[in-house]
């Protein structure tokens, strides 16, 4: 979370961006300082270093964290790809994202046949440059010893020389070595192995899974693995997610009924889900869901086209009243939450999660009371988030019900119930977050609140909008 940022760290990588702000002209210094919201002090004879200076030197720890992402963020900005990764790094880091230890990055890299990897040369570098320096000097001090003349040159040509021009040269591990493979943060590893077993890089399936058999030989042990999370034009798409992260993906994701919907199966083998009473009583999205989860407009683009909309403003308008209208009357915080998730998020909710409401985890077409004692207590979840690479978040509004029994007492006994179903949602792979009803009556004091709660939560997840 924003919390646990190395801060210390951000302000001397933000420092030196806004000391390298003296290379630009005044009036392009002018606009990159408004739109970072840099503070500049008024200085005598303001040249472009000592404005720099002064800006550099009005830089509060406070204002570090979020002047980072709008330095990521920013496309007039140029950067060196050596202080972007830092700044990726510093934040990624906090993500508590499963660490891969040195050891298993070692022992994964010498199982791979390098030729797996490198069948097209302009893609196999083209994901190099998204994740590593290639462009400076890549040898250690020993093989710099070694080998003067290689030196002398950079690791980009190195690569050329020793990876495409002569193949066998380089073995698997030592190319990870020059990339500083080893020693990266956990969260670029996993993305590189990600790439590397990706269908732009390896658009043959059965090579595909190969070499995620072979890296999950090694990241099984550690308590990671490759996880088939989507696909890609027919081909597989892999994440490298926790051991106890949700399995497989969703099928059908029924919603937006407060009430328990009449489905039936029309195929059971195809998992065809039919609504047999008034449709308009509850939803089924029951579309393929990628790497990327269910974001807004991927909800946006199914309303439309089941609902032949021909607008996307009128899409977004009616899917946006039909879900409202499905949360309970008697609910105001929960109203709340709903209204100021999109309030708070503005035109980015189209490429952020999708908030679902009253979304039915279990459905049985028993009661409680005729199933007994093996009954699925927890039948429908207040708000569903279906985020990036597989993380699946339950948001719990906890009204009076949640705790008394029927004669308005505290009930110990509901209590456990909720306590129970949380554990089971949890050890199914499940975030559970609750919030207290009286957190949310108020709308104002809740827009902060939930601010600052989704800002953690994205963050934590690495969630970013996509376009």
């Amino acid at each position: 979370m924003t919390d646990s940022v190395d801060r210390a760290r951000l302000h001397e990588l933000v420092k030196d961006v806004v000391l390298g702000l003296h290379a630009y002209s005044h009036k392009a210094m002018d606009a990159i300082r408004d739109e970072l919201g840099l503070l500049e002090p008024t200085v005598e004879d303001p040249t472009l270093a000592r404005r720099a200076q002064a800006m550099a030197s009005a830089l509060q720890d406070t204002d570090v964290v979020p002047l980072a992402r709008r330095i990521l963020e920013l496309r007039s900005l140029s950067l060196t790809l050596a202080t972007r990764f830092a700044i990726q790094d510093t934040f990624w880091a906090a993500d508590g994202f499963p660490e891969i230890p040195k050891k298993a990055r070692h022992e994964l890299a010498r199982s791979l046949d390098l030729s797996d990897l490198v069948r097209d040369a302009h893609r196999f570098m083209a994901l190099l440059d998204s994740l590593w320096v290639v462009s400076g000097g890549g040898l250690d001090i020993v093989s710099a010893a070694l080998f003067p003349g290689l030196a002398t040159k950079g690791l980009r040509d190195q690569i050329d020389q020793h990876v495409f021009r002569n193949p066998g040269d380089w073995t698997t591990e030592y190319l990870f070595e020059q990339l500083g493979a080893f020693a990266a943060g956990d969260r670029r590893f996993a993305l590189f192995l990600e790439g590397l077993v990706s269908p732009d890089l390896v658009p043959d399936e059965p090579v595909q899974r190969s070499i995620t058999d072979t890296m999950n030989e090694h990241l099984l042990p550690v308590g990671v693995e490759l996880r088939e999370t989507g696909s890609d034009g027919g081909y597989p798409v892999f994440s490298v997610v926790a051991l106890n992260s949700p399995r497989g993906r969703p099928k059908n994701i029924i919603f937006a009924s407060p009430r328990k919907p009449d489905i039936r199966f029309r195929d059971a083998l195809d998992n065809d889900i039919e609504i047999a009473s008034n449709p308009d009583d509850v939803l089924i999205y029951d579309r393929p869901i990628g790497s990327d989860g269910v974001r807004w407009q991927d909800l946006q683009n199914w309303w439309k086209d089941t609902r032949q909309i021909a607008e996307d403003d009128e899409a977004k308008t009616t899917l946006y009243q039909r879900l409202t209208a499905s949360l309970p009357k008697d609910s105001p915080p929960q109203y709340n939450l709903y209204r100021l998730y999109h309030e708070i998020h503005g035109n980015a909710i189209l490429g952020l999660p999708a908030l679902l409401p009253e979304v039915w985890l279990h459905w049985d077409p028993k009661t409680v009371q005729e199933r007994g004692p093996e009954a699925l207590l927890r039948f429908r979840m207040d708000f569903l988030l279906l985020l990036p690479h597989g993380p699946r978040i339950v948001i719990e509004v906890d009204g009076q019900q949640h705790y008394t029994g029927a004669d308005g007492r505290p009930s110990p006994a509901k209590y456990g119930d909720n306590v129970r179903s949380d554990r089971d949602l949890r050890l199914a792979g499940y975030e559970v977050f609750r919030f207290g009803g009286s957190e949310l009556h108020r709308p104002e004091p809740a827009r902060v609140l939930l601010q600052r709660f989704f800002a953690d939560l994205f963050h934590r997840y690495n969630v970013r909008p996509t376009e």
